[in-house]
């Protein structure tokens, strides 16, 4: 159930809708996308995410060759064949044999994909009808490859079109007899040609000379000018013409029917071939959208529950896309004895976007499409999703903006179960503010005891406190940066929000002698608690940069250290393969060296020490000698050498790595400014300065090139792309703000 029903147009899911419609290629897949609803199936949902995800591999891997192809809606003339005597026409039936093509070469395709990698597309090999593949070969067998019928349709065709052909030549020739004899007399003007009227060969003549001409009269000009004459000579062979064309439709005719009367037993399977085509049609369409999103099958349970990681709008995504922006990502976890979640925030902070978020979000996965946020997210499935966003001020109705909130209010408590999703933007504005945060409190109250899951926008305070004290419902915060007095679209759930009304107030140039009766008005133990709340805030905010950081500098830390890991392990095993060389080498040397030295002495006895021969023997040692002589060192066991234990004292290389990040973090600007330089000077401060501020684990940093000739920013705009291709320590650049350097300026989200 949805609620109320104008939700997609609140939602601008239209839009998806309308760019499903123009990814597919056929009216049968934009039929599909028209029938697309919320679905509250778990296994139907489960099943069309998991096809949807499989789609996008498909359509990703080049090497697997999904096939092109048409496909048309034959609904209509195989319902009519069905009857005898009826039949496609040439038209009709080259359609069938292009879709009937395509639908074949899908089931061969989908049959050949591992059962393993995509389980439900290899299953639609076995659910579509492989029968389809009989019908190309029939149809060939009559028309040709631009769809007109072959003369070997038939020895009868085949007949009628060479007489005809050769009537048509003999008409032919006669006409130009006559036109050339008018020509020569004068009849007719030198560069007139023949021409056809009513399927016949006619000559344009000039009144006066129409009886000089002689034949049978079909047609004259506007002006009156100018008369169509067919030749007396030529009126028997075009009466024959008109005879044999006759012919050539009846046989055409009976052709047509005998091909269809053959086609009408697969009639069925060509209509399961077209829900097949829809189908896929939608589906690769839906597999498309998910790829210009950086869609994702999430995991899904059967359990209402909300736990998404990285979550963005998918329409302001694929619009900030074209104009180069980034959407800041939405995490939120609903689950438990947290089901309700209370923002609160400054005015244009992001909380309307938020409830939006998660609105279309989870409308987009119960319609089987997969959703932009990250793929460890886990996702539930409600059996309803009611909201109330938007002035539903009603001059029909006679209701009043908070009489249609209270109209909604009421049917969200009569339909509210622990299975149902509401969402409400500016809970109890549109009447007196404490008559109106009383009564929106006691709702909430209901719908928390109800067990409904939701999220509501609000400014009331009592709102706020009441998330504070009521098990089930949290509070969450829009952040805004007090310092640059600009909203920062991040919602922080676990604390409320401030509206930063005087702050805002401030910045607009209200008078302060206003904003100080203001306060006055409004009392201190308001204001301290509005306080309290940015305090709570920007702590949070500093802690979370802090714990980033520290998690940045771990990986690095652990990234070299596990660097430094492998070398040693590669020194030691290089050192244990040169010592058992070493060791082989000293084993064949000494085993020469014995039989040598046995020789030797075996030479001297038998010569019995004959000087000679003795001299010979020794000078044989001494060559030996100088033979096995150790070579000098190996450098990489003079590298071995110099390895020495670190002592308890001895600082480790992570130690002087976390030192060197410590020091470079303390003196690190987060602005590089370049403008005035050269373009090789700037590129090589940009280098050390990007490569700085990804060591130190900088969020954001800003690069100064100014607007100029545009070389500078070019550079810089090229670097980052390379950068991010590379090493993906960078998730976005764009313009400074038109307030804070525009185009001249570029941030660097990292």
């Amino acid at each position: 159930m949805i609620y109320p029903d104008n939700i997609e147009q609140k939602l601008d899911f239209h839009v998806l809708r309308e760019a499903l419609m123009g990814l597919c290629t056929s009216s049968l897949g934009r039929g599909e996308v028209e029938k697309m609803s919320f679905l509250t199936s778990f296994d139907l949902i489960s099943r069309l995410l998991q096809e949807t995800k499989e789609m996008l591999a498909v359509i990703s891997d080049a090497s697997l060759g999904f096939p092109d192809g048409e496909m048309h809606d034959l609904s209509e003339p195989l319902a009519r064949i069905r009857i005898d005597g009826l039949f496609l026409d040439e038209q009709e039936l080259f359609s069938l044999a292009k879709t009937a093509a395509y639908a074949h070469a899908l089931h061969l395709f989908f049959a050949s994909l591992d059962s393993l990698r995509f389980p439900v597309l290899a299953k639609m090999a076995v659910e579509s009808d492989s029968d389809i593949g009989l019908i190309p070969p029939m149809v060939d067998h009559v028309l040709d490859k631009y769809g007109q019928m072959r003369d070997s349709a038939s020895p009868e065709l085949a007949r009628i079109r060479r007489e005809l052909t050769q009537a048509q030549g003999s008409v032919a020739k006669a006409v130009q007899a006559v036109l050339r004899r008018a020509q020569a007399e004068g009849w007719l003007d030198k560069d007139a040609a023949p021409t056809m009227r009513e399927g016949r060969m006619v000559l344009p003549v000039s009144p006066a000379f129409r009886r000089k001409i002689g034949g049978i009269v079909h047609d004259e000009s506007a002006t009156g000018k100018t008369v169509f004459v067919e030749p007396q000579e030529v009126v028997e062979a075009n009466n024959r013409i008109r005879s044999l064309e006759s012919e050539e439709r009846r046989e055409r005719t009976r052709i047509l029917i005998d091909v269809s009367a053959r086609l009408r037993p697969l009639v069925p399977s060509v209509l399961l071939a077209n829900r097949f085509l829809a189908h896929i049609d939608f589906l690769r369409a839906k597999a498309l959208l998910a790829k210009q999103l950086h869609a994702v099958a999430p995991f899904v349970e059967d359990a209402p529950l909300i736990d998404w990681h990285d979550a963005r709008h998918a329409v302001l995504y694929l619009t900030f896309l074209k104009q180069g922006k980034a959407v800041v990502p939405l995490s939120l976890r609903l689950e438990g004895d947290k089901h309700i979640l209370v923002i609160s925030g400054p005015n244009a902070g992001g909380k309307s976007v938020c409830i939006k978020t998660v609105a279309l979000l989870q409308y987009m996965l119960q319609c089987g499409l997969l959703v932009p946020m990250a793929e460890h997210s886990r996702c539930g499935v409600f059996s309803a999703i009611m909201m109330d966003i938007g002035d539903e001020q009603s001059l029909l109705d006679d209701l009043s903006t908070y009489s249609s909130h209270l109209r909604n209010m009421k049917f969200f408590l009569r339909n509210a179960a622990p299975d149902t999703l509401f969402l409400i933007d500016e809970f109890g504005s549109g009447t007196e503010p404490l008559i109106g945060g009383a009564i929106a409190e006691a709702v909430l109250r209901k719908l928390c005891q109800q067990k409904a899951f939701g999220l509501v926008t609000t400014h009331y305070t009592n709102l706020k406190h009441l998330a504070e004290s009521t098990p089930g419902i949290i509070n969450g915060a829009m952040l805004y940066d007090r310092g640059a007095l600009r909203p920062l679209f991040q919602l922080s759930v676990g604390q409320a929000g401030s509206s930063f009304a005087i702050e805002i107030a401030r910045q607009t140039g209200l008078g302060e002698d206003i904003i100080a009766e203001a306060a006055e008005l409004v009392g201190t133990e308001h204001l301290d608690y509005d306080r309290s709340l940015q305090d709570i805030a920007r702590d949070k905010r500093y802690w979370a940069n802090k714990r980033q950081n520290i998690r940045l500098r771990e990986k690095h830390l652990e990234e070299k250290i596990a660097f430094y890991e492998a070398e040693i392990a590669a020194l030691k095993d290089k050192r244990k393969a040169i010592v058992l060389e070493a060791k082989a080498e000293a084993a064949d040397i000494l085993d020469r060296s014995n039989a040598v030295i046995e020789r030797t002495i075996r030479e001297i006895k038998e010569s019995k020490a004959d000087k000679q021969k003795t001299l010979v023997a020794r000078q044989k040692v001494e060559k030996l000698k100088e033979e096995v002589r150790p070579p000098e060192q190996p450098k990489v066991l003079r590298d071995l050498r110099d390895l020495r234990f670190l002592t308890k004292t001895a600082k480790a290389p992570q130690t002087n790595i976390a030192n060197t990040i410590h020091r470079r973090k303390v003196s690190f600007e987060r602005t590089l400014d370049m403008r005035g330089m050269r373009v090789d000077e700037a590129m090589e401060q940009l280098v050390a300065y990007i490569d700085d501020a990804v060591m130190v684990g900088a969020q954001q940093v800003t690069i100064l090139h100014g607007t100029g000739t545009g070389a500078l920013k070019q550079m810089t705009r090229e670097y980052l792309e390379r950068f991010t291709k590379k090493s993906g320590r960078i998730s976005s650049f764009h313009d400074g703000d038109p307030d804070h350097g525009g185009a001249g300026v570029t941030i660097v989200e990292i």
